[in-house]
């Protein structure tokens, strides 16, 4: 069956997944899978298309737990501010931020599946947090004060548009964080690091099971 839904795609997030806290943000829970192949494969097949990026958003990845960490732990950086969380995925870093008393958060990704996964697992926590599933790289960075960005540099041509999009918004103002645990086309010049962590993961979704993963800024 092809789920066109976000009604579907909830019940299809439900079935394959179960609550679980991620390891390094304990205090939240989120409905995640527990292999890649699977969930990949039967995403594949509920949207009928063939070659789709993993399911980001059935797994606490590396820098989005960074991220959630340091904004869980520094709730100065988001209290009472609009916040972006860009790329959302299972939608724990924007999750962290209403937690640590942001004042509204937009979460936005472009997979089908990521406004459904942000919905139970905002209820699981007991947050509201907006969502479009507009490509925001197509226009100006909006008119929030935070934006959050959580492993966006697997592919080189994403992660030169999405650092350029990122610079723009400092320019206006705006407070850019990002957490990444060293990918290939993470730009690490021109940054400044706030927050280094060993983030338990698994070979599942990494090289190895303890990722040392870091929490960036663009500097004044």
């Amino acid at each position: 069956m092809i789920i066109q839904t976000f009604e579907g795609r909830r019940a299809f997030i439900l079935e394959n997944t179960r609550i679980q806290p991620p390891p390094h943000t304990p205090e939240l829970n989120l409905h995640l899978a527990d292999e890649v192949t699977p969930i990949w494969r039967l995403t594949e097949e509920a949207l009928a298309e063939i070659g789709l990026p993993p399911p980001f958003w059935a797994f606490a990845w590396a820098g989005g737990q960074a991220l959630a960490r340091y904004v869980l732990d520094h709730s100065d950086e988001v209290a009472g501010k609009r916040v972006l969380d860009f790329a959302s995925g299972s939608g724990i870093v924007g999750i962290a931020a209403m937690r640590a008393g942001a004042g509204h958060t937009l979460a936005t990704d472009i997979d089908p599946f990521c406004g459904a996964a942000l919905a139970v697992n905002a209820e699981l926590n007991d947050v509201r947090i907006d969502f479009t599933d507009q490509n925001l790289l197509d226009a100006p960075p909006p008119d929030v004060d935070v934006i959050l960005a959580g492993d966006i540099c697997y592919e080189k041509p994403l992660a030169d548009q999405v650092m350029n999009w990122l610079a723009a918004a400092h320019v206006r103002g705006t407070r850019v964080l990002i957490g990444d645990p060293g990918r290939s086309y993470f730009p690490r010049v021109g940054l400044e690091k706030l927050a280094e962590y060993e983030v338990p993961t698994t070979r599942e979704l990494e090289d190895r099971e303890v990722k040392k993963t870091a929490v960036w800024t663009l500097p004044a």
